[in-house]
């Protein structure tokens, strides 16, 4: 009896250290190099990848049953995928869910994203908590043939995320108009019809479920481009400004940022909220300095602690740069932390309703524990009108 035969695999997946992994390739053909991270969550799938944070990253999922639910217009974040590929243990099987539309093959190839499924996501996750998120190229050929001295340097070429601005990549073309509120049965996303607080939006990279949520919280929202400047955002006479999520090293997307968000703290007293790169530039502005991680945080299970309350929360995280809590100046309070790392998750200025966090409360994927945040922001605006009624 003749030996099984073992198809041959048609996606490689080569490492800047001349690791390589094999295996089965779907969604679009081609090669890509970017950054490897790895994302703990165990489901969003959909949304992980159409989160614009995580432009330049090709991104591995701990969790092995991707592809299980297929994939659907209202769970995108964004217009497209930003992730750049997608690394999985075992490949995606027909989905079995009611809301499904695409698998979740073609809808990658429809979308020019390749993924590589059969590979040992387990030592690959182990590789990038020991020695750092690694620089990769993903390969996929469907003959099966590889240059594998060319991938290996395509991945020691890619420049890396530290000094990369990609907010101005991922960034919306001009500005709209966002009123589409959270989902909720049996209406789907219903329009917000009674806004009482006029907010502008700062997009770097913004995810979908957030404007959802400032809409929900009675926010009328408009959405600026990431280099809108100061006189962008007062003509539309806000009465708070919230800075949104984005990809790429905040000190670089900062160099046009900063300088705007310090004219809104110096020239306004309008509440100001950030999430992830917005939590990011702020604290830069605020004078604090921010580092690049190891292999940052990515996940919809992450336990971080109030310090106010002493209150944990289950969160969903993504980043791969965080704030320096030991650079912020007098005046500026930790008030999260992580407690996988004790990294900062959050911080306010001890006198002015601004503030920001490292997770993403819009819980999309992820727990429900941090939704608190938009409420506390409608507060602050609420409160700010009554002390200086028009």
């Amino acid at each position: 009896m003749s030996a099984p035969s073992h198809p041959r695999p048609t996606a490689c997946l080569a490492l800047a250290d001349g690791s390589l992994f094999y295996g089965m390739g779907f969604g679009a053909t081609g090669q890509t190099v970017a950054e490897l991270c790895f994302n703990t969550a165990m489901t969003g799938y959909q949304e992980v990848m159409t989160d614009p944070s995580y432009a330049g990253q090709i991104v591995t999922f701990t969790f092995p049953h991707i592809g299980n639910v297929g994939t659907n217009p209202a769970d995108d974040e964004s217009g497209d995928p930003m992730a750049a590929g997608m690394v999985v243990k075992w490949m995606p099987t027909e989905p079995s869910n009611w809301r499904n539309v695409q698998e979740l093959s073609p809808w990658l190839a429809a979308r020019g994203r390749i993924a590589i499924g059969g590979i040992d996501t387990r030592r690959l996750t182990r590789a990038i908590r020991h020695t750092g998120a690694p620089h990769a190229a993903l390969a996929h050929d469907p003959e099966g043939n590889f240059d594998i001295e060319a991938l290996i340097a395509a991945a020691r070429g890619f420049a890396g995320l530290e000094g990369m601005d990609l907010a101005k990549d991922v960034t919306c073309a001009q500005s709209y108009r966002w009123n589409e509120m959270r989902w909720a049965w049996p209406d789907g996303f219903a329009p917000q019809v009674d806004a009482k607080h006029k907010v502008v939006a700062v997009d770097y990279g913004a995810k979908r479920n957030i404007l959802r949520c400032l809409a929900s919280a009675g926010c009328d929202v408009t959405v600026l481009p990431a280099t809108a400047t100061y006189d962008d955002i007062m003509a539309h006479n806000p009465d708070g400004v919230f800075l949104s999520n984005g990809p790429g090293d905040p000190a670089a997307t900062g160099a046009y940022a900063v300088p705007m968000i310090r004219d809104v703290l110096d020239k306004t007293e309008l509440p100001v909220f950030g999430i992830c790169l917005g939590h990011q530039m702020l604290a830069l502005a605020l004078g604090a300095k921010t580092i690049k991680m190891s292999h940052g945080h990515h996940g919809a299970n992450h336990p971080v602690k109030d310090r106010d309350t002493g209150k944990v929360e289950i969160t969903s995280m993504n980043h791969g740069f965080a704030v320096d809590a030991q650079t912020l100046p007098d005046g500026v309070l930790e008030t999260h932390v992580s407690l996988f790392d004790g990294s900062n998750c959050g911080i306010r200025m001890a006198d002015r309703p601004v503030w920001s966090v490292q997770h993403h409360p819009e819980a999309s994927p992820g727990p429900q524990d941090s939704y608190y945040l938009f409420q506390r922001f409608a507060e602050a605006m609420a409160d700010r009108a009554v002390a200086t009624p028009a």
